[in-house]
């Protein structure tokens, strides 16, 4: 479903203007009229490496009038196989140099508002108010949800995306869209950032660096569209990304339900617990055993005695939503490791029944598995996994 256009048309198009941008002008979606909105708009790029550079190199060629480019890093080495803004003749200099002058090469027109900043959430409002989008294309949490939980905040939509080795991820989040749409944030996708060191970085994973180009010019294309209000952006739906076997995919992202368990206080400032756990105290402090294994021949007999109601157990699936929406086990509902391994993320589940977990292949819920043993509960992972559950 299209929106309405989030910028007002600028100035009339000058004859050079018109020459540049000859090819937008003759899409009737975008036309004059809206090659106007998009010279009149102020767009914030949030990180300048893999993503941020194809993002900057065609929201300028595109014509865009005020481009805020906000990153603290310096250019490496390492960074050169992604990050195509930069060269081997900016080593060592600070990335919002370097990517403000391929800016100026590529539209010279364009106002340019470089932010050597690492944003959090005590500074992101700072830097963000006042644009009419923001592109995040950061690659760590902090960041992430510091630039989520502000545009949610002052209801500015966010271009989102995240690389991984090969896979990718592209979203459009937006607490206040206009009516029909519904909103939705990172947070409806991702309930909390998960704990420190417990997913590895592109420098720890690696990450293909054509796939940047790729999901980046998708971003670009996101922000064009809501600018000048052409097409049906990515609000609502996730774009499921898998350059190792050339699919693309997506799924429906709808505001979280308690099918995703929530965090008891506001994200953004984290309130300490006040209510008491709901685990018994004895439970609590019983030492852990071990988690037992099931295999899923010996799962599926155990669900169907439990439609029966001839055995009680919780079966949690601890992987991300997005591959919860893709494919799960009949019955199952959905903790993310990120939350399983917190106290909240517990609330609502009985320390007397038995937890079966199961992720992918094995080891998330290995991970959640030690957290419920240490909080007293009995669990079992499913061997193997969902994709041993598949293959059964």
């Amino acid at each position: 479903m299209p929106l309405p256009p989030l910028v007002a048309p600028g100035p009339p198009l000058t004859r050079a203007d018109s020459e540049r941008l000859a090819r937008h002008l003759m899409l009737p979606q975008v036309g004059e009229d809206g090659q106007r909105r998009i010279m009149a708009a102020k767009v914030a790029v949030v990180g300048a490496g893999g993503l941020g550079s194809p993002v900057l190199q065609y929201l300028a060629a595109a014509g865009v009038g005020t481009i805020a480019i906000i990153d603290d890093d310096v250019v490496e080495r390492s960074n050169l196989q992604r990050q195509v803004l930069h060269t081997v003749a900016d080593l060592g200099r600070r990335k919002v140099d370097s990517a403000a002058e391929r800016i100026a090469e590529i539209a010279p027109q364009a106002t340019v508002i470089k932010q050597a900043v690492r944003l959090d959430a005590y500074n992101a409002e700072q830097f963000l108010a006042g644009y009419d989008v923001v592109l995040d294309g950061t690659d760590n949490f902090t960041t992430r949800y510091a630039v989520n939980d502000t545009c949610a905040r002052l209801g500015i939509p966010l271009v989102w995306a995240s690389i991984f080795q090969f896979d990718a991820q592209i979203s459009v989040f937006w607490s206040r869209p206009p009516a029909p749409a519904t909103p939705v944030t990172l947070r409806d996708l991702f309930p909390q950032a998960p704990p420190e060191g417990s997913v590895p970085s592109c420098a720890e994973a690696g990450v293909l660096g054509v796939l940047c180009g790729q999901v980046g010019s998708v971003m670009a294309a996101e922000a064009l569209k809501l600018i000048a209000g052409f097409g049906e952006p990515l609000l609502g739906r996730v774009l499921v990304v898998d350059a190792l076997n050339a699919r693309w995919s997506e799924i429906p992202l709808r505001p979280a339900t308690t099918a995703v368990r929530m965090p008891p206080a506001p994200p953004a400032a984290p309130a300490p617990t006040t209510t008491a756990p709901t685990t018994p105290a004895r439970a609590r402090h019983a030492p852990p055993s071990g988690p037992g294994r099931i295999t899923p021949a010996e799962l599926n007999r155990r669900l169907e005695a439990r439609r029966h109601r001839q055995d009680d157990f919780e079966l949690v699936d601890v992987r991300d939503p997005v591959e919860f929406a893709q494919n799960s086990i009949p019955g199952a509902q959905l903790i993310p490791l990120s939350f399983a391994l917190t106290e909240a993320g517990r609330t609502g589940l009985d320390a007397g029944t038995e937890v079966i977990l199961y992720c992918k292949t094995g080891p998330r819920a290995d991970r959640a598995a030690t957290a419920f043993e240490r909080a007293g509960f009995r669990t079992t992972v499913l061997a193997g996994g969902i994709d041993a559950w598949e293959t059964r």
